[in-house]
């Protein structure tokens, strides 16, 4: 078993050397569906500006829990219970904030839930934590938005989105502050004292606006959409119109500051391509200069103590960190080689760069944590995510490439069962939620607990996917249940023909789109697979989408971005699952939190329902307390224990 012990000297890796083996004992007993459905026992990191103290989200006895160490002793701890943690984030060396959300009941709201988010801001010096707005009678208790940490003055001050309340001057609320929504403004809060500021007022009804802060805690950039339109603007801190243009499905905004702060970076997707393209606006007034053309961007590097972009990080088979500081760059640089075959992630880092805090995972490495000190060249282990898994029972990783039905290429992650040969063995097609999202070769706890059992995991990248170009991100639009469907039955055949898997032993499961893909899969589709598991899935398209616009309370932004992606009218009766129950050719299993803003349970009821009353075998589990992106320990293991018993009930491995 590997050592769990945060800040364990067990292992001290200089960047010059290759990837880190941590030793284990060969006599472990192989894991439990336990050692992946549960928690990951470190699951969020930061590191303060100084680079002396590191903040962890651990899960201790099943309770999320605080570590702080300062040069790597205790300093504190708290305990958390089983607050949803979103991120953390050091705003100085004395204030650690806390994101995390809640799902909470709404009345007299066209949604009857909703994700509220909230901010928790805890001092080193000792105290009660306190949480940001909730003191604050005329303001929602609750952030919506995030935008920077500044130090003026020896004072930290953190900057968010707040909702105003308003005051009743009649009826049963008379004096009253009374939660009626609509957009946030702007505010400042003082992290010592709590106190908060308005600095920039919420848009109109109809318009959508974000700001940026400038180090001096000022807002420096603004920018407006019109709903109905899609006409924007982006005005300075003089209210000077700096750039403008018009985009009706509302993929723009701000990104970053440039050139010391004295330029904003902003973006703008082509509707028609898909591209999105940066550009790069003097904020006194000037030019816009177009950036990164013909660059596949991942992630960029902002500071957030002054929003500042410090880099990017360009996409490819091995993804590449690039900065503007060319020292920095070669520094950095020297991790890849010494991580060569793992996913790396850089999480946080402290001012200048001296030190970040990495993630690693891949294969032989079911998630580990680090400290990179760049100046001593040398990287500490923090904690690993599931000590219980050794690097030999980390099923083998690999992108399989394939080609489609219709000639489009692509590819997909394959997992393989430990210690078994890849012939003919029993598979999960296991396609990815999004759809606007990719699968890599990281360790994913779903496919590996499969992988553990003894089936071959496939998670195809099918068209709409974005691991390659905008133009194959498009193509999905419209291709849901029909080519975006068929994309992953080729993959299946693809792995057949090369004698890996046997096509005749195959379930498909997935969560959220990839529920929908699980579900299509044995309904607008027949004779593929022996079973289906959908997580979070949606059963009608036509439900999703009125309840969508319904809830965004008729947004035309929205209206147009889901014609172009999914279809109207009778496009989504003629690709919706619940309509094609009574072609159900394999059993299916529904599983879905009573808490999902996202894909309400609703959608998993009424599948259930057509499946009875078709007569087709089908099961239903209710993940009471549960969100869309499993975030309860309990219940995301009884999703998995749940799943795995369903698909080993109708597609044993053995």
């Amino acid at each position: 078993m590997r050592g769990s012990a945060v800040f364990s000297t067990l292992l001290t890796v200089f960047l010059a050397s290759t990837a880190p083996v941590v030793p284990g004992f060969a006599s472990a007993p192989p894991p439990s569906i336990d050692d992946y459905g549960k928690l990951p026992a470190f699951e969020e990191a930061a590191i303060s500006p100084s680079g002396h103290r590191v903040a962890m989200i651990a899960t201790l006895r099943a309770e999320r829990t605080l570590l702080v160490f300062e040069d790597s002793k205790p300093l504190s701890s708290f305990k958390l219970g089983d607050v949803k943690v979103r991120d953390i984030e050091w705003a100085s060396d004395e204030f650690l904030l806390i994101d995390y959300s809640q799902t909470e009941k709404l009345y007299g709201f066209t949604a009857d839930k909703a994700e509220f988010y909230r901010t928790i801001v805890m001092s080193m010096a000792g105290g009660q934590p306190s949480i940001v707005f909730a003191n604050d009678k005329a303001i929602t208790n609750a952030t919506f938005g995030w935008h920077g940490i500044r130090n003026i003055g020896g004072r930290a001050y953190g900057f968010f989105g707040g909702v105003p309340m308003v005051k009743h001057g009649t009826g049963t609320n008379i004096g009253k502050y009374v939660y009626e929504g609509g957009p946030p403004a702007l505010y400042r809060v003082d992290l010592s004292d709590m106190k908060t500021k308005q600095i920039a007022g919420r848009a109109n009804e109809g318009e959508w606006r974000t700001w940026k802060i400038d180090a001096a805690g000022q807002v420096a950039a603004t920018i407006t959409r019109r709903d109905g339109s899609g006409e924007w603007r982006i005005l300075n801190a003089d209210d000077k119109e700096i750039a403008s243009g018009s985009n009706p499905f509302g993929g723009v905004g701000l990104l970053a500051f440039s050139n010391n702060g004295s330029n904003i970076i902003y973006y703008d997707e082509e509707p028609d391509t898909g591209i999105i393209r940066y550009f790069e606006a003097p904020l006194s007034g000037g030019k816009a200069t177009e950036l990164f053309v013909d660059v596949k961007i991942d992630r960029f590097f902002i500071d957030p103590r002054t929003g500042v972009l410090l880099g990017y990080l360009e996409s490819g088979a091995q993804p590449k960190p690039r900065f503007f500081d060319p020292a920095l760059e070669k520094k950095i640089g020297k991790i890849a080689r010494a991580f060569p075959k793992l996913n790396r992630s850089i999480v946080d880092w402290s001012s200048g760069f001296g030190k970040i805090v990495l993630n690693t995972n891949g294969n032989g490495d079911s998630g580990t944590w680090w400290t990179v000190d760049l100046e001593k060249l040398a990287a500490s282990p923090l904690g690993y995510e599931r000590p219980t898994i050794e690097p030999a029972e980390v099923g083998q990783i690999s992108t399989v490439s394939y080609i489609a039905a219709d000639g489009l290429e692509m590819d997909g992650i394959l997992t393989l069962p430990p210690g078994r040969e890849p012939k003919n063995l029993p598979v999960i097609m296991l396609p990815h939620g999004g759809p606007t999202s990719h699968d890599s070769e990281s360790f994913d706890w779903w496919a590996q607990a499969f992988a553990a059992r003894g089936y071959a995991v496939f998670q195809p990248n099918f068209r709409g996917s974005t691991n390659r170009d905008a133009t194959f991100m498009k193509a999905g639009h419209g291709e849901w249940g029909r080519k975006m469907q068929t994309d992953i039955s080729d993959g299946l055949m693809h792995l057949a023909s090369q004698g890996i898997v046997d096509a005749k032993r195959a379930c498909i499961v997935g969560a959220s789109y990839g529920g929908y893909a699980a579900l299509a899969g044995v309904t607008i589709q027949q004779g593929l697979y022996r079973c289906a598991v959908s997580v979070a899935g949606v059963s009608d398209l036509a439900m999703m989408v009125s309840t969508d616009i319904y809830e965004s309370g008729n947004d035309a932004t929205l209206k147009r971005n889901l014609k172009a992606e999914i279809g109207s009218g009778r496009e989504l009766k003629d690709v919706s699952p619940r309509r094609f129950a009574t072609q159900a050719d394999a059993p299916i299993l529904l599983l879905h939190g009573k808490d999902d803003v996202v894909v309400p349970f609703r959608q998993s009821l009424v599948m259930a329902d057509a499946l009875k009353d078709a007569g087709r075998p089908y099961e239903l589990v209710t993940l009471a307390g549960e969100d869309h992106w499993l975030s309860r320990g309990d219940t995301r293991l009884k999703m998995l224990q749940s799943t795995i018993s369903f698909v080993e009930k109708h597609n044993p491995a053995n």
